[in-house]
């Protein structure tokens, strides 16, 4: 058996061993990256370089000073005053909390970034009135789980960051910042038209009645909060500021918003809130210096070359190759943290969809709504445990009744897939 074959064993099942002996996944990610260098006689002061290389980008400062704006905003008032504004805007319909729910997702996920920031600050005010108001737990939890997986797609998400230093430069932040609205607004507009189908189906009840006087007095009492997605992708997409800029500016927007028209931010508040921050950021830090060393393992085994052609062996219908990257990344999804997903796997993915006439930004997409899936499926399942952890319904039950929302979810995904103008037209459009 070749040196590089019995490499890339030893790397694979050192990690897919220690990983289902629940093992955290950063030591997961090192042992095995650790013992395949011991035996390709690799020196392991590359662990401590690759990390560092990854570390000391600037495009990186952008992660923790928007994961720093989103918690400010998380931490305040501004969930309940846009609850409050979508509430009047759609909870007249039948079906309307369901509706609030997901559209406050929508506006919530462009400000925090994150799928746990939106379940945690949103769930656990709609998941109780979804409930008192008739509707199933399980359908109460399960589309504020799904809806949630927008913060991933519309901007900021500091994991389009991630992928984009993956990429390599092929991919700027600000293209795939624009590329990730549409498909946001998609997956929205799925969700509301089943969200509209099960409430007429089940009898779900409608809010109060339209108010056009009460929709204009939330609107404005959310704008300042809401203004702040307005400058991270005007300022980032226009090329006024960078990306770490745009962050750095919504930082002082925020604090500013929370502190004098809000009056919710107080100095322990913020005190408390960075101790979290410092938390969330270290761990992502840690987990992708750490996997840079396992992807340059990955490199040097020459993985993306023999996968490619393991890929093309089988097919070379581009159609084929998109399917069996998705149910891949799917699959990884299920079992490993987002941020290690993207540094280990973009370069082994990209060069094959780049080959098959795939644009870089409309597959770092691709990728991360195959990992917000992830997100909702055990093991790992973060959304999912959080959802359930706010809601108290039992995981199994949950995972019965998220069925029809995978099913929505990958139907999605293909239509993203398929259909690249989808994501490809507005970043296409505002960068001529």
């Amino acid at each position: 058996m070749e040196r590089n074959t019995i490499g890339i064993l030893m790397l694979l099942g050192i990690f897919l061993f220690l990983l289902f002996m629940k093992m955290e996944i950063m030591f997961a990610i090192l042992t095995a990256s650790v013992c395949t260098m011991l035996y390709l006689e690799l020196p392991l002061t590359l662990v401590v370089t690759r990390g560092l290389t990854i570390l000391r980008s600037y495009g990186m400062l952008a992660i923790p000073l928007f994961i720093i704006a989103g918690e400010v905003l998380s931490d305040g008032s501004l969930s309940d005053k846009i609850i409050e504004f979508v509430e009047s805007l759609v909870g007249w319909i039948r079906g309307g909390m369901a509706l609030v729910n997901v559209a406050a997702s929508t506006f919530f996920g462009g400000i925090s970034g994150s799928p746990l920031a939106d379940i945690s600050s949103l769930g656990t005010v709609l998941i109780p009135m979804m409930k008192k108001q008739g509707y199933d737990e399980e359908f109460a939890t399960n589309i504020t789980i799904t809806s949630a997986q927008q913060g991933l797609l519309i901007p900021p998400s500091h994991n389009m960051i991630i992928y984009a230093m993956a990429a390599g430069g092929v991919a700027s932040v600000s293209k795939l910042f624009l590329a990730g609205i549409v498909p946001g607004l998609l997956l929205a507009l799925v969700l509301m038209i089943y969200s509209f189908y099960q409430a007429v189906k089940k009898g779900y009840p409608k809010g109060e009645p339209f108010n056009f006087v009460r929709l204009i007095k939330t609107f404005f009492t959310s704008f300042w909060g809401l203004m702040t997605l307005v400058i991270i992708i005007v300022g980032s997409t226009t090329g006024v500021f960078t990306a770490t800029e745009s962050a750095a500016i919504a930082i002082l927007w925020a604090l500013f918003v929370t502190t004098f028209i809000y009056r919710d931010m107080t100095p322990k508040r913020l005190w408390d809130l960075l101790g979290r921050c410092i938390v969330t950021v270290s761990r992502i830090l840690i987990v992708m210096s750490i996997s840079a060393s396992f992807g340059f393992v990955i490199a040097y085994l020459r993985v993306p070359e023999t996968l490619s052609n393991m890929i093309y062996g089988v097919t070379d219908n581009p159609i084929v190759i998109m399917l069996i990257i998705n149910l891949i990344l799917i699959l990884l999804g299920m079992i490993m943290d987002m941020g290690s997903i993207l540094i280990i796997s973009t370069p082994i993915f990209l060069p094959i969809a780049m080959g098959i006439g795939v644009d870089p930004v409309h597959f770092g997409i691709i990728m991360i709504f195959n990992l917000a899936l992830g997100m909702m499926t055990p093991p790992v399942g973060g959304a999912l445990m959080m959802g359930h952890l706010i809601s108290g319904v039992k995981m199994e039950r949950l995972y019965v009744t998220l069925i029809p929302f995978f099913i929505i979810m990958g139907i999605t995904l293909l239509i993203i897939t398929f259909v690249p103008s989808i994501t490809m037209t507005l970043p296409n459009l505002l960068s001529q």
